[in-house]
């Protein structure tokens, strides 16, 4: 079976670094990357500059992509930002999602192509979002989306340091099977959900769960008779861990297991750096600053109804420890910001901001991967808006095993899932709501 990818929101290029690390022949065939609001394009300029120039890697809203010209795939991959993924009725003109809201453009390339795997990256808030009052429903909204589609759905929220790897970074992997697989067949015949979340999964290759569950939660997707009563009134407690099967959701929560060796900040930093301009000492205003912001608080506040309350912040390691992996990167970052790392200088003991090669490392990414001409502040921002590359890696071994058992499995104008019935009534997009 060939192993064709299609990458979505292509940043610098993160799934495709973590899947060709592989070398188990992953050939990305389509790519997209555009950063709104900016006039010149440099994580674009960045990934053809490491994968050189093609007619099919695209530089254009994704909106504006024909989805149907895009080459047949056997996996879509793509990090897309958290929005409200709520619909509106629209009439006659069927169901829109809100405009500008990215997960429909995924939706419309699922649509476009039936890739018989799909592989994806979000915010770990994404589980919980868009809050108290509709706890779950966006992420609901992409298992509905996903199901009516005609895909199964497992996920996991990983945090990359329990892994060994260099950063606390928490995010929610998302992988999506469709239903004339083997694997899906094999989810089926297992006839447990809870077996499957804690045995033959991608994420269980080399990113290993305790056996112990807790906060079990069991639901179904199909509750609710269209996608505006879905998205108007869906909501449910999802866990770290988790399936929708045949419109079955299993979730819990789950503690990672691994003992092998963990990558630290210090591990990851250079011995020194001569760019005089990342040493907090040059400005003492600079540092009283980060003192401050680093520090606890207790905030005397007034509401915008008249309470008044304090706000209280508990103190950061500052410098940032060293023995211990670094803290999740912003995009900030490198900014007088109380997420911004500061570490102590390897040689001079001077306190100073991460370089780029450091931040890249933290994302275990090659080093100078980012010094391809764009402004130092924008590698830091890139950085921030990247994934770590080794989780991607770990993963993709997983999908490897599963694709080994699979059958040539028909392509997008060879399938046809005959089961679609929301999905028929989803195609409009472009209203402004």
């Amino acid at each position: 079976m060939q192993k064709r990818v299609a990458e979505m929101f292509a940043g610098v290029g993160g799934f495709r670094v973590g899947l060709e690390n592989l070398n188990t022949g992953w050939d990305t065939v389509w790519a997209n990357q555009w950063e709104p609001g900016k006039k010149v394009q440099h994580a674009y300029d960045a990934y053809v500059s490491h994968f050189g120039e093609n007619d099919n890697y695209s530089n254009v809203n994704i909106s504006e992509v024909d989805k149907t010209k895009v080459p047949d795939i056997e996996l879509l991959v793509g990090g897309f930002p958290c929005q409200d993924y709520s619909v509106a009725h629209t009439g006659a003109e069927g169901i829109v999602g809100k405009k500008g809201v990215l997960w429909w453009d995924i939706r419309d390339m699922i649509q476009a192509k039936f890739p018989p795997f799909i592989f994806l990256e979000n915010v770990d808030r994404l589980l919980s979002s868009p809050g108290p009052r509709q706890r779950g429903r966006d992420f609901g909204m992409i298992l509905f989306t996903l199901q009516q589609l005609g895909y199964g759905v497992q996920w996991r929220m990983v945090n990359a340091a329990d892994y060994g790897f260099p950063q606390r970074r928490r995010r929610i992997f998302i992988f999506a099977y469709r239903k004339d697989t083997n694997y899906y067949n094999e989810v089926t015949n297992t006839n447990d959900l809870k077996e499957t979340v804690l045995g033959h999964n991608p994420f269980n290759t080399e990113l290993p769960i305790s056996k112990e569950l807790t906060a079990e939660n069991e639901g179904r997707i199909d509750e609710y008779d269209d996608i505006v009563n879905f998205s108007d009134n869906y909501s449910f407690n999802f866990g770290n861990v988790g399936i929708m099967h045949d419109n079955n959701i299993f979730t819990a929560k789950a503690t990672a297991e691994y003992n092998g060796p963990h990558t630290t900040l210090g591990d990851i930093l250079e011995d020194t750096t001569t760019d005089d301009s990342l040493y907090l000492d040059n400005k003492p205003e600079r540092m009283a600053k980060f003192e401050y912001l680093k520090g606890p608080k207790r905030i005397p506040r007034t509401s915008a109804d008249g309470h008044e309350y304090v706000y209280s912040e508990g103190g950061m390691a500052f410098p940032d420890d060293l023995n211990k992996p670094g803290r999740t990167m912003l995009t900030s970052e490198k900014s007088v910001n109380r997420s911004t790392h500061v570490v102590r200088d390897k040689k001079t003991g001077r306190l100073r901001f991460l370089t780029p090669i450091e931040a890249e490392r933290l994302n275990m990414f090659p080093d100078n991967w980012t010094n391809t001409g764009m402004p130092t502040n924008f590698r830091y921002f890139t950085m921030g808006n990247a994934l770590v590359v080794g989780v991607v890696q770990s993963i993709g071994s997983g999908i490897d095993e599963i694709i080994a058992n699979e059958d040539e499995l028909p392509l997008a104008n060879q399938y046809n899932p005959g089961h679609i019935d929301q999905v028929q009534h989803t195609k409009q997009l472009d209203l402004d709501i």
